[in-house]
């Protein structure tokens, strides 16, 4: 598809809008190839934003034109997006009759428009309107979206700037799901990395560490993740923990996470050493208790496997377990989606989350030519509302959600927890509330710029580590890193 713009807008979110209703679409600016394009015209107008919207698909043509008046407390960059959010939704909604349910919001955080708004000191009824009516959310979104956003912020609290959390990467895996796209290395010539991985690892930890120390920060929490990070064998693991438990005290964390997402990895030993070292919380992830359709996505584990390794987890006597399910998976349907679901709120795990399948451009099912892009997603829906109404039911509360590019229907992800047992590792990485210290291959450190000001935006310097073992073990950068942590510190906080 070919995009033109004219007027204040950016370009780029005219692409995501677009990418709501043509799913998987590819933008080029190539009129001889691309027989799909829009237009989109935005002005000034008296006490408003006009914009225009002119769209070609496959020789079917729509228009809309959408005003939005100028509020207060809304800056003119957003009176601009909800303009041509609105003009986008009009014009596309009527060209292949569909509603999104998240309205104009393309984002990541669908909560973020909440959050603000209740920082505002709008009250939660008057947040749900203005998310139906502003930004074309549903009704049933926009309550979720402001549940989630209040329990996030009970969450948060007051953040210190000297607050950091620590992700420590295992890019390693047993076997490749055909959904995924991560970093992350199952053949047995890169698995052989690990114990050279593991030792390298293990010294930068140490420098990551020290250099927190340095600094003067406060560690929230600890993230161990990958890959299968229970790839690694009991020894190998002690080897880790204990690294991390000489570097800090775990007991004074509010959160140890180990991920533990193949049940095929889990053994008792490991467990056992995992609540020797302090870890607090485990995932042990079924994503389906569908054995046919386990087989379909490359899960080199079954149901009966996910239970063993639930009961061990249990039994270990890790304070938290959390199971992650994913809906709309190819072969999977809302039978043996709410058969899942149920099975799942019988073990009463402390965590839920509920992902809806994305398609990413390098997992094996695109590689494959597959086409698994769907703009209303099936029944997708249905087993998204109906794990939401069960889970409330059940006692868990809404308190994490994002959501990604290409979802099957446009639905979100969504972390339910019992009161207490919220996952705070996540809230902290995706709400930015602190920065993140990230140690490993692919693993990418988020250092907080707070502002001088209240009411103006904390930046974010992105710091990225080698993106493949081989790099990382070759070309390791580790102590470069900590010297611009500690420059970065040093330049927005002072002396330290």
């Amino acid at each position: 598809m070919i995009v033109n713009v004219n007027g204040s807008i950016n370009k780029y979110y005219v692409q995501t809008l677009c990418m709501i209703f043509f799913p998987g679409i590819k933008f080029s600016g190539d009129e001889a190839e691309d027989n799909s394009s829009i237009d989109v015209t935005v002005r000034d107008v008296e006490d408003g934003v006009e914009a225009f919207v002119s769209l070609n698909v496959d020789n079917k043509h729509t228009e809309a034109t959408k005003t939005e008046s100028y509020k207060v407390e809304v800056p003119h960059d957003r009176t601009v997006k909800l303009a041509v959010g609105a003009a986008v939704l009009a014009a596309a909604g009527e060209l292949v009759g569909y509603r999104p349910s998240w309205g104009m919001l393309t984002g990541v955080r669908p909560s973020k428009v909440a959050t603000e708004l209740l920082h505002l000191g709008y009250s939660k009824t008057r947040v749900k309107k203005l998310l139906n009516s502003d930004y074309l959310v549903t009704t049933k979104k926009a309550s979720l979206a402001t549940e989630v956003a209040l329990n996030e912020m009970n969450i948060i609290g007051t953040p210190s700037r000297r607050d950091c959390s620590v992700y420590i990467a295992i890019p390693f895996c047993p076997s490749r799901c055909a959904y995924c796209s991560f970093v992350s290395y199952t053949s047995d010539r890169l698995l052989s990395l690990i114990p050279k991985y593991l030792e390298t690892l293990i010294e930068d930890t140490k420098q990551v560490f020290a250099t927190i120390k340095r600094i003067g920060l406060n560690i929230k929490t600890v993230y161990i993740g990958g890959g299968t990070p229970t790839i690694l064998s009991a020894d190998q693991l002690r080897m880790l923990l204990s690294t991390i438990n000489e570097c800090t005290d775990v007991s004074a964390l509010e959160e140890f996470t180990l991920e533990s997402g193949r049940p095929d990895t889990v053994t008792a030993k490991k467990f056992a050493v995992a609540k020797e070292y302090g870890v607090t919380r485990v995932c042990i992830n079924p994503q389906t208790l569908s054995d046919d359709v386990l087989k379909m996505i490359g899960r080199e584990h079954n149901s009966a496997e996910f239970f063993r390794a639930y009961d061990i987890a249990r039994a270990s006597g890790i304070k938290y377990i959390n199971t992650d399910l994913i809906a709309g998976l190819p072969g999977d349907n809302f039978k043996s989606f709410s058969a899942t679901f149920d099975k799942i709120l019988q073990l009463r795990p402390d965590n839920i989350t509920v992902h809806t399948f994305c398609v990413k451009k390098s997992s094996d099912y695109l590689r494959r030519g597959s086409k698994v892009y769907s703009l209303r997603g099936g029944d997708v829906g249905k087993c998204v509302d109906y794990s939401q109404i069960k889970s409330g039911q059940a006692g868990y509360k809404p308190y994490y959600m994002y959501r990604q590019k290409n979802t099957v229907g446009n639905f979100e992800n969504v972390g339910f927890a019992l009161p207490g047992a919220e996952g705070r590792y996540n809230i902290y990485m995706m709400e930015e509330v602190h920065s993140i210290f990230s140690v490993g291959a692919g693993a990418v450190s988020k250092m907080m710029k707070y502002p001088e000001n209240d009411g103006e935006k904390a930046t974010i310097l992105r710091l990225f580590n080698q993106k493949y073992p081989y790099e990382y073990l070759s070309d390791n950068k580790t102590a470069d890193l900590c010297r611009q942590y500690e420059e970065f510190y040093k330049e927005n906080f002072g002396d330290i």
